[in-house]
């Protein structure tokens, strides 16, 4: 399945966050969109990083002071970003081998045009066994 149908179904949306917000409002936003990791940008369509929790919980280790620090201290630089016309099965290999949850999605300009998580891979990989599962029963059934 290609990653723009994918985002048809789950939609375009991107929980987004400044570069010079601080971690404490980058914990604000992944608890009140209910996501995993935030997209760092200064204007909401260019990529400047990724944040994730898991950013915020390796910060926590030199203590609570992180919670003012701008999320540029913590953030990922080095985005993996995929485009609309890539397919799922690669997508599943690069969050993989680089053991990364969230990918951004990509238009041809370098526009922010939605994010893909291992989640919502996995959801569709699963709805693609089911839809082959019942076909199969169907074709059986029907001799």
């Amino acid at each position: 399945m290609r990653i723009a149908a994918l985002l048809s179904s789950k939609g375009t949306v991107v929980a987004t966050i400044r570069p010079g917000a601080t971690v404490a409002e980058a914990v604000g936003d992944l608890a009140r969109h209910g996501v995993g990791a935030l997209v760092v940008s200064a204007d909401g369509v260019r990529i400047d990083g990724i944040v994730s929790e898991r950013d915020v919980v390796r910060g926590l280790e030199g203590g609570g002071a992180l919670l003012e620090r701008p999320v540029s201290s913590i953030m990922s630089s080095t985005v993996y970003t995929c485009s609309p016309e890539d397919d799922t099965d690669s997508l599943v290999e690069v969050m993989t081998d680089r053991r990364i949850r969230h990918v951004p999605v990509v238009d041809g300009d370098g526009r922010l045009g939605g994010i893909v998580s291992i989640g919502d891979v996995v959801k569709t990989r699963l709805g693609e066994l089911e839809q082959h599962r019942k076909e199969l029963y169907d074709y059986i059934n029907a001799r």
